[in-house]
């Protein structure tokens, strides 16, 4: 068997994006629902006033367990994209751009695949995903489905109605993975210093990478949300609507379904760390890294 990558080596992209393909799409079957109860409270704020727990209790009382999954085929035929786009080009940023070891580079890494998921892939996904999510809420639902979906909003909007909320998507994503990916690593440096065990670090400091990032931009997570749903007509623009969700509900509007963010996010990040760094090693078995 081939020894894993040392530090300092230089990662195969494309064995990151594989690697990062075939955990999106187990991530985000494990965790869709904390997202489905987060959107739905961040685009009825009377909702959020409930909770997340009573938000989900309403949902499975209306719909089942099912309706918790409402949307999940945008984000599942987007999520192994995506998840491939963040980890292959965040080892080609630092392979090629970013190429000294230090946290500065591991912040601007990160950030670079934020912004390169957010372009290719995030956004089209998390419009397509909230919209889906708005409409199935309506007492007479406009789309058949994600296919259906896809098409009216080209035919009505054009290419440009699946890129609504680019700019703090874009905000969002690279401030998601440059925090993401320098927490990670500090915090799993830390949690080995102490001996604990690689898989154990991992899936501990995935999830402090994941919730440090949730505390840091929640209320850009809320505008890209409301600039995506179906009443995004309300808004001059991602700017105007900050400051009326900040006008009518305050500060508190800004950081709508946090609890249910923090849960998934959390979740997701150490899931996805943790499975990315294993299938990583399983792959280099059968396709050994260069030395």
């Amino acid at each position: 068997m081939a020894p894993p990558p040392q530090p300092g080596q230089k990662r195969n992209p494309l064995k990151a994006i594989i690697s990062g393909g075939i955990t999106g799409g187990i991530e985000i079957c494990i965790t869709y629902p904390t997202e489905f109860v987060k959107t739905k409270m961040q685009l009825y704020p009377h909702l959020a006033k409930k909770g997340a727990i009573q938000c989900a209790k309403d949902t499975i009382h209306q719909y089942g367990v099912v309706g918790l999954y409402k949307g999940l085929s945008a984000l599942l035929t987007f999520s192994i994209p995506k998840t491939a786009v963040r980890f292959g080009s965040n080892e080609a940023l630092k392979n090629n751009v970013f190429k000294e070891k230090n946290r500065v580079n591991t912040f601007m890494a990160g950030l670079g695949a934020g912004v390169c998921e957010a372009i290719v892939v995030v956004t089209p996904a998390e419009t397509l995903k909230v919209k889906l999510i708005h409409d199935k809420l309506l007492e007479q639902p406009k789309y058949k489905g994600m296919i259906d979906g896809i098409k009216t909003i080209a035919s009505q909007q054009g290419l440009s109605g699946l890129y609504k909320g680019l700019t703090p998507t874009i905000i969002k994503q690279g401030s998601n993975q440059g925090i993401r990916f320098l927490v990670y690593e500090d915090s799993k440096k830390l949690l080995k210093s102490v001996g604990t065990t690689d898989v154990l670090a991992t899936l501990l400091a995935g999830g402090v990478a994941g919730a440090a990032s949730v505390f840091a931009n929640t209320p850009v997570d809320v505008i890209k949300t409301l600039m995506q749903g179906l009443e995004a007509h309300k808004y001059k623009n991602s700017l105007d609507c900050f400051f009326q969700v900040l006008k009518n509900e305050g500060v508190r509007g800004l950081y709508k379904g946090t609890l249910p963010r923090l849960s998934r996010v959390v979740l997701d990040v150490a899931i996805t760390f943790t499975l990315y760094e294993q299938i990583t090693k399983a792959i280099n078995y059968v396709w050994p890294e260069k030395h």
